[in-house]
């Protein structure tokens, strides 16, 4: 079996491991990527449909979900989108703002890869594919045992990933590692993911599959504004991936279908056109038909009094949804929970038990929104870990 010592051995080649690899082979360490598939950076290639919404310029701490929504402060002031632009602009890279300051490649996401790999060889980064570790030990430094052999080095960083798109590869090495040696878990869930409806909303609504619209979606004190849509199965679209990273199982979501909008004015200066036609009219002009039609079917007052176009209103600025699930990880973009933040360093990622063990990216207990967000975190964590291992 062969025996190699690096410096630093980084668990997996995805956006965080390689920026951290790239970093610390900038400092002179000779770095390891352990990466299990047949290449690198799998998730980045399939993310944004293949375009790789690689950062969002209005990156803020808010915009994160963590037991310890301060945590992800040091890691995002130090290393800043402004940061990744230079980058990217760097290897010539094009790119455009999408929408709420979302970056996406003019070209694919091939491109945000090959530049990761030139970086990596520029800093003498050292990649393994097809190389999945079997077993990890702590003696002196971290011995990684794989099937073609052992990998020795005094640092050890974790940067395997959440337990989102099981289909490219997914494990739960990283969260097994951290158990083994003694470092607590947040419970891990689906996020930025579907919902699935309840038996009766299935009933009423899946045929309107395809159906898409503006909504701001609410759970609890969080919202997001932007589109909703019906599936086959329940609820998608960017309003309904977002508030998922915060919905609770038993508590419903809240969707105000015409945001802005007063519904119910034209039926109520006209008493005498106050009937399902004018109702009809003045919905089709807020809603997709086949939405509007559907909700008169179901919501529509028997007598159309004052009262009953009071909660005619009330009803469509707050639909209630309580959802029977989520589509769970294999439609989620990422795995919320994780690796607990108050057993890292917030500057350096490293473990406040196990010295030289560094925890980065998608396995730490830090969330982002949908939007470029969570590509951010793995830059600014793994740029943290490169300039401490």
């Amino acid at each position: 079996m062969i025996k190699q010592t690096f410096d630093v051995i980084v668990l997996g080649g995805g956006a965080a491991g390689l920026m951290c690899a790239i970093e610390a082979g900038k400092r002179g360490r000779r770095a390891a990527v352990l990466e299990h598939a047949d290449r690198i950076g799998k998730k980045i290639l399939i993310s944004g449909g293949g375009r790789c919404n690689f950062t969002n310029l209005h990156c803020r701490p808010d915009n994160f979900l963590s037991e310890n929504p301060h945590f992800c402060k040091s890691a995002l002031a130090w290393y800043t989108p402004a940061d990744f632009i230079a980058l990217v602009e760097k290897h010539g890279i094009p790119y455009h703002e999408k929408k709420l300051g979302q970056l996406f490649c003019d070209r694919s996401a091939q491109d945000i890869v090959g530049m990761l790999a030139a970086e990596c060889h520029a800093a003498g980064v050292q990649i393994f594919l097809n190389t999945r570790p079997l077993e990890v030990q702590r003696g002196d430094g971290f011995v990684v045992r794989t099937e073609t052999g052992e990998f020795h080095a005094p640092a050890l960083v974790v940067a395997t990933g959440g337990l989102s798109i099981p289909k490219i590869g997914a494990t739960p090495l990283g969260y097994e590692i951290a158990q083994q040696l003694g470092i607590k878990i947040r419970e891990c869930r689906p996020a930025l993911v579907p919902l699935t409806f309840n038996a009766e909303d299935k009933q009423s609504y899946c045929d309107l599959a395809g159906v898409a619209t503006e909504v701001i979606a609410s759970a609890g004190r969080q919202q997001f504004r932007e589109k909703l849509l019906i599936t086959h199965r329940g609820l998608s679209g960017p309003a309904i991936l977002q508030i998922s990273s915060y919905w609770k199982r038993s508590e419903p979501i809240a969707i105000d279908l015409a945001p802005g909008l007063k519904i119910t004015t034209a039926l109520r200066q006209d008493s005498v056109r106050r009937d399902l036609a004018t109702a009809k009219s003045t919905l089709h002009a807020a809603l997709p038909i086949r939405l509007a039609e559907r909700w008169l079917e179901l919501h529509s007052p028997q007598r159309w009094t004052n009262s009953a176009l009071d909660e005619m209103e009330r009803q469509i600025h707050r639909w209630e949804v309580l959802p029977e699930g989520t589509e769970g990880y294999e439609k989620a973009e990422v795995t919320a929970g994780g690796v607990d933040t108050d057993e890292l360093s917030a500057k350096t990622m490293e473990s406040r038990r196990v010295p030289g063990l560094f925890f980065i990216g998608e396995v730490v207990d830090v969330t982002g929104h949908l939007g470029g967000h969570n590509f951010q975190w793995a830059w600014a964590s793994g740029f943290c870990a490169g300039q401490a291992v």
